[in-house]
């Protein structure tokens, strides 16, 4: 049972690319269409920055895609937290069971103990009590699945660049550092750090960090040598998925390749940004209803005072603050030329939300499909 970080150092050759990708959380599709994108093969190393599973629809699919992606490329998947849950149940921590079953519980179907159990003709847990025979079952039946989960390191360092999950507090000694801190570690951009060697991470969506626009490719800080790069894949509506692209380990170039299985439209309006934009997000949604008009509400956010049209399907009832609530969103208003490629997030009566360059906004504007 690791307390401390589990590093490795793989000898990766100078030139040769690097596709590093985070918190797929289990959705299969999305990993499949990115790494189709990016026409990732034998020649490119794989960095899988931790938050393989849980969240999405096929963690165990995925989990066993990983494995097999492992057996035929170059592949270093890290373990972050949502990864660790699963192990450390599978291990059988001291106190694990009375601390996970309120969270198999409330994923249900999305937790890939249920979906080992399922394939085990085992429905959803329900109770504590239920965990230590589903324990012994999966670690009689998904022997090679488990060794996996409990084998993956916490942080990779190659080259220039550091890979954890979550985070790391300095460059040297990485192996003395609290694993479970490196896992999870959250707003760790604005804990003020630099470094000497690029930190790679993933854990915390990058549109948390803008305040005015949803904006989900990577953040780059050149300054503190810092990357965040994880794109909201299944936790956010406009989510995607993101590879950051490294063509040297011992270099400072990077990009990025997103996918997010949205409908690409083409735009035949031109249209302004907004020059005051509000991004409300998870941490400080709350909403007050003023009026309903058809599929969208006139709201006003609480924190703020700001006000603007929040589509009806993002509004949410949360008992404990007695507030209405919101998915993450936006009165942004994308720029738009016309023949710009926009995905297409949602249609309104007052427009569509869309997505142009990994930004999230409003195009109220005419539209064709891609390939018309």
């Amino acid at each position: 049972m690791d307390r401390t970080a589990a590093v490795i150092r793989p000898a990766i050759e100078p030139g040769r690319r690097v596709l590093c990708v985070s918190d797929i959380h289990g959705n299969l599709p999305f990993l499949k269409g990115l790494l189709a994108k990016a026409r990732f093969s034998r020649d490119d190393v794989l960095i899988l920055l931790g938050d393989i599973l849980e969240k999405g629809q096929e963690s165990l699919n995925t989990l066993r895609y990983v494995m097999e992606l492992c057996g035929e490329y170059t592949v270093y998947p890290l373990s972050g937290n949502c990864d660790h849950i699963d192990r450390t149940f599978l291990e059988g921590r001291p106190g694990v069971d009375a601390d996970l079953s309120p969270v198999f519980r409330f994923w249900r179907e999305r937790a890939l103990v249920n979906q080992m159990g399922a394939e085990l003709g085992c429905p959803p847990v329900e109770r504590e009590e239920e965990l230590p025979a589903l324990r012994a079952a999966i670690r009689e039946h998904f022997p090679e699945e488990t060794a996996f989960l409990c084998s993956l390191p916490h942080i990779l360092e190659a080259g220039n660049y550091i890979f954890a999950h979550g985070g790391v507090p300095r460059e040297d000694r990485l192996e003395e550092l609290d694993a479970y801190h490196c896992m999870k570690n959250d707003d760790f951009m604005g804990q003020g750090l630099s470094f000497r060697k690029w930190v790679v991470v993933g854990h915390w969506p990058v549109t948390l960090y803008h305040p005015d626009i949803p904006v989900a490719r990577p953040l780059i800080d050149r300054e503190r040598h810092i990357v965040s790069i994880d794109g909201g894949c299944v936790l956010k509506l406009d989510g995607q998925l993101n590879a950051l692209v490294i063509p040297d380990i011992g270099g400072d170039d990077m990009s990025y390749i997103a996918y997010d299985g949205l409908p690409v439209v083409v735009a035949e309006d031109a249209q302004a940004p907004s020059k005051d934009s509000v991004n409300i997000r998870w941490s400080d949604s709350a909403v007050e209803v003023l009026r309903e008009e058809g599929d969208c509400a006139w709201c006003r956010h609480v924190s703020s005072g700001r006000e603007l049209w929040i589509l009806k399907e993002y509004l949410y009832p949360r008992r404990s603050d007695g507030h209405i609530h919101c998915e993450d969103t936006t009165d942004y208003l994308l720029p738009v030329s016309p023949g710009d490629r926009l995905a297409l997030v949602r249609r309104s009566s007052r427009g569509c939300l869309a997505k142009k360059d990994g930004a999230t906004g409003w195009y109220l504007g005419k539209f064709h499909p891609a390939g018309r």
